[in-house]
């Protein structure tokens, strides 16, 4: 049994209902569930119109065709089944590879329970319950993420589903630009009576607060206005946006201004990339800053900025990532939004963003149940080392940023389709909005769920799933996003890290004879990389043939019995223009590889093996079994096997 670390006796353990289980241990409770509520909804089908005739004569079932069609039905059926017992047994604690992991009941049932349903959550009118859950949602993760999330007060926050964190980030960009080109257009429409900044350079950089407040200025100014003159000033303002005029035609209008620059970490998702091609940047306005120990240089980010204002080039948007996908490390978003802070004051205004498709449930042990912040010392209490006094720094300043996307079919457990956006002020989503008549009528009501309810207006997508909408509710409600319950399931995977980090360097230095093994990064969340190479080897294209044979026997195999693995795993790359040079002769030294070698046959880079620890089985107390040891047992006895094989 793998040795608890410090506290972890203490420690509440993940509730058993709320998964399906490794071996399906609750199958008759999500039975239970499923029959329950498809009967009820055949009951609602039923009694909507109870007069009305069945339109399928019980005697249907006995015709031939009937039967034709039931029989090729569940053929294919049968063949899917078989087909997908192929699939990743991401429900298994021997599954450490990428972030996926077995689902939450009260996400996977509701989602279920809400398919025959169909909603479309573009607006009430084809989605009457599940559009305003959708906006509930985005209320529920403001709050873990520390922004208002009361819809009494103005500058509440507001969110909403998305495909995935791709699409989150698309929607971060949209509404950065919408933000940042708004208060040329009220200048160059002349609108009286705004206080608006006295050139287009101060327009165009300004604080995204001040941004935002003008957004909401010229809505109540509008609001006064007669009906004449607001169709007046609404005609003259829609000339000068940008949504309008496109890229081309804006910039044209105001050749003092450049395009302006995302700045993100090296690290970041390859999303940032599409999303500024999608939007019409272009690649090239993607500047990736270098890294420190795989996060973001703090330092290289103030130069940056500063190079920008010395040459008058506008900042959209600074992107901090709250656990990379490659390595789980945590940005210090405090440090980009003190940067903000620092630069808005001398005229370069912009938006911070945080990817924490990842990450973002890491937030719930951050927060009471009253939603306020959580001090280091009460979270630490339950951890060895998580988390740092960067880590906490960071994870608190989410409050203080401006958009953030989470992924709930990440750290959340649930099924694909749901990854989020959240802005910080619901006031500057005014900007997206997108009329369409034959879907959206009326005046924009005052209050903040009935404005909401035409969600289309809003979002990218045209059409999207209630019923993922639903899950992502319900779970939310079951499991509030707080340290005491939802935050369970985080804290469990932080502890596995921590006795996998512990482990990992256990089996560094029972294999030294052999194999140099180093963790690269003390890892901040969930994930651990592990580092491999054959004792005595100094070629960096040996030891990552090396990496590959090693993972031959963690990957999935489509052509080989599942039950032929025993453990999956995933690996992932260290580029040296992302680790800075003395990074990277830190970890190749630790390897006993000289750097010299890279770059030579196919080693430009260090493979390495990553471990995603999201399974709150790994360590399994009603069996006394630690998944974790057994790991390392197979990962010692294939590293021996390799090596006394001459590979």
């Amino acid at each position: 049994m793998q040795s608890a670390t410090p506290s972890s006796a203490a420690q509440p353990r993940v509730p058993d209902a709320c998964f399906l289980g490794p071996y399906g241990e609750n199958d008759s409770l999500l039975e239970k569930l499923v029959v329950e509520f498809l009967r009820d909804h055949v009951y609602w089908r039923r009694n909507f119109h109870p007069e009305d005739p069945p339109a399928i004569s019980t005697a249907a079932a006995q015709h031939p065709e009937y039967q034709a069609f039931e029989a090729r039905m569940r053929r294919e059926l049968h063949q899917l089944s078989a087909a997908l017992k192929k699939s990743v047994p991401f429900h298994s604690p021997r599954y450490i590879g990428h972030m996926a992991s077995d689902l939450l009941l009260p996400g996977l049932a509701a989602q279920i329970l809400t398919l025959p349903y169909n909603p479309n959550n573009v607006s009430e009118d084809a989605a009457p319950v599940t559009v305003e859950l959708e906006v509930k949602v985005g209320l529920q993760l403001a709050g873990m993420l520390g922004y208002v999330n009361d819809p009494a007060r103005a500058d509440c926050a507001f969110g909403h589903l998305t495909s995935g964190g791709t699409l989150a980030n698309y929607q971060a960009l949209r509404l950065a630009l919408a933000q940042k080109a708004f208060p040329v257009a009220l200048l160059a429409a002349g609108v009286p009576e705004l206080d608006l900044p006295e050139d287009v350079w101060s327009a165009f950089n300004l604080h995204p607060h001040q941004a935002t407040a003008l957004v909401d200025r010229w809505g109540q100014w509008l609001a006064q206005a007669s009906t004449g003159e607001r169709r007046r000033w609404q005609a003259r303002m829609q000339g000068e946006r940008i949504e309008q005029r496109g890229l081309a035609g804006f910039f044209a209008a105001h050749p003092t201004l450049k395009l302006p620059k995302v700045l993100a970490p090296i690290t970041a998702h390859y999303s940032w990339s599409k999303g500024c091609k999608l939007l019409g940047l272009g690649r090239a306005q993607l500047e990736l800053l270098p890294e420190r120990g795989m996060r973001i240089d703090a330092d290289a980010l103030e130069a940056t900025i500063e190079r920008c204002l010395r040459e008058r080039q506008p900042v959209l948007l600074a992107v901090a990532v709250m656990g990379t996908t490659e390595y789980g490390t945590i940005d210090p978003s405090d440090a980009v939004v003190d940067a903000r802070q620092r630069f808005a004051a001398r005229g370069l205004g912009f938006a911070v963003h945080v990817d924490a498709a990842w990450g973002g449930y890491l937030a719930t042990l951050f927060r009471n149940e009253d939603g306020s912040l959580r001090s280091r010392e009460e979270i630490a209490a339950g951890f060895s080392a998580f988390p740092s006094a960067e880590v906490y720094s960071a994870i608190a300043a989410l409050g203080d940023t401006d958009s953030v996307t989470v992924d709930p079919h990440k750290l959340g457990y649930l099924p694909y389709g749901t990854g989020a956006f959240i802005c910080r002020d619901h006031r500057a989503v005014a900007l997206l909005s997108e009329e369409a008549d034959y879907v959206f009528h009326g005046q924009a009501p005052k209050d903040y769920m009935g404005r909401y309810r035409s969600l289309g207006q809003f979002i990218p997508e045209g059409s999207k799933s209630g019923a993922a909408v639903a899950g992502v509710y319900v779970t939310h409600k079951v499991l509030p996003l707080d340290h005491a319950h939802f935050g369970r399931l985080p804290a469990q995977t932080i502890r596995s890290a921590e006795a996998f980090h512990a482990r990992a360097l256990r089996f560094a230095d029972d294999l030294r004879d052999v194999v140099r093994a180093v963790v690269p990064f003390a890892p901040d969340s969930n994930l651990v990389c592990f580092a491999l190479n054959p004792t005595g080897n100094r070629d960096v294209a040996v030891a990552n043939a090396f990496v590959r044979r090693v993972h031959d026997e963690l990957r999935i195999d489509p052509s080989r019995p599942l039950q032929d693995k025993q453990f999956f795993g995933s690996v992932t790359t260290l580029r040296p223009d992302a680790l800075g040079e003395t990074e990277t002769r830190r970890i190749l030294d630790a390897l006993g590889l000289d750097p010299a070698t890279l770059g030579e046959d196919g080693g430009d880079r260090l493979m390495i093996l990553r471990h995603t620890l999201m399974n709150p089985y790994l360590i399994d107390h009603e069996n006394g079994i630690s998944y974790i040891d057994r790991y390392f047992e197979h990962l010692g006895a294939r590293v021996r096997a390799l090596l006394a094989a001459g590979n």
